[in-house]
Order: structure tokens, then C-alpha cells, then sequence
């Protein structure tokens, strides 16, 4: 079993017993610096990280492989890179970018295969002239998402 394989095997041990927590990502540098990043369906408590990263320490021998150990919530303003994450967030506003647009708008839904999203834009209108406020909604698949953020509104 690989260095990486034995942290994944320790991640997913340790997160069963939180089934709310999920690993987002796991970067081993060629320094062996492991850095873990994980989310929840209601956010990530400093006391989730701790147990992670307990859960991994106390399982490796630095005997074997001398390593350093960083584990950490994503932060606010991190692309959003799993299924879970876009459901989690329904209901908050994105700002996504595709191959062809950036869209900000709120998210509305998201499912398996894609996510749809929802704003208010100011087109012409088409009777006359001047522009006029209408409701767009989009449906995007994940496959065309280059980067989705969620924006922080104070």
C-alpha cells in the first residue's frame, strides 16, 4: 500500500463516523507534505479537523515516512468542486464561469448531471424601445463548469 493510499484509507475511516464531513481533496507534495481538505453539509468545526487529522497522525510512523500534516476546511471563495458542494449551496448565489460566459446568479437546483441556475437581466424590449427587466434561467452541466464560487454577501 502506497503513502497516499494508506491517508485515504485513515480519511475514510475517520469520516465515518461524521457522515456529514467529506474529503474535497488530498495533496501529498514531494516534501511529503499532506494537506487535506475537507467540507460538510453544515460546514466544517475545528473539532472536525482535529479528529482528521488525529485519526491520521496517530496511524502513520514517521519512522517509515517523515511527513508534515496540514488539515483544513475549504475556505470561503473556493471553486466548487463536487456534486455535494453544488447541493449543499442551492439557494445561494455563484458566480460561474463556462467556456463562453460568466454567469452570477443563484442556484436553484443541482442535480447528477448539472446544475440550474437563476437571475434577473435587463433586455430590450421587444416591442419599443427601452429594455426591461426578465427572469433567465439556465440549465448547465458539469461538464461545461470551468469554475463555480459562491459569493459572500455582508
Amino acid at each position: 500500500m502506497t503513502f497516499k493510499e494508506k491517508i485515504n484509507t485513515l480519511i475514510a475511516e475517520s469520516l465515518v463516523e461524521k457522515p456529514s464531513i467529506f474529503l474535497i481533496d488530498l495533496t501529498i507534495t514531494d516534501a511529503f507534505k499532506v494537506i487535506i481538505a475537507l467540507d460538510g453539509d453544515d460546514g466544517v468545526m475545528l473539532q472536525d479537523c482535529i479528529d482528521v487529522s488525529r485519526a491520521v497522525e496517530n496511524n502513520l510512523d514517521r519512522e517509515e515516512q517523515d511527513f508534515s500534516l496540514e488539515v483544513a476546511s475549504v475556505g470561503v471563495g473556493s471553486p466548487l468542486k463536487m456534486v455535494r458542494q453544488y447541493k449543499k449551496n442551492i439557494g445561494r448565489t455563484l458566480i460561474v464561469s463556462t467556456m463562453t460566459e460568466k454567469i452570477e446568479a443563484e442556484l436553484v437546483d443541482a442535480n447528477e448531471d448539472f446544475i440550474i441556475l437563476s437571475w434577473e437581466a435587463r433586455e430590450p424590449k421587444k416591442i419599443g424601445k427601452g429594455k426591461e427587466t426578465v427572469q433567465k434561467k439556465q440549465q448547465i452541466p458539469y461538464t461545461e463548469i470551468k469554475e463555480a464560487i459562491v459569493t459572500v454577501t455582508f
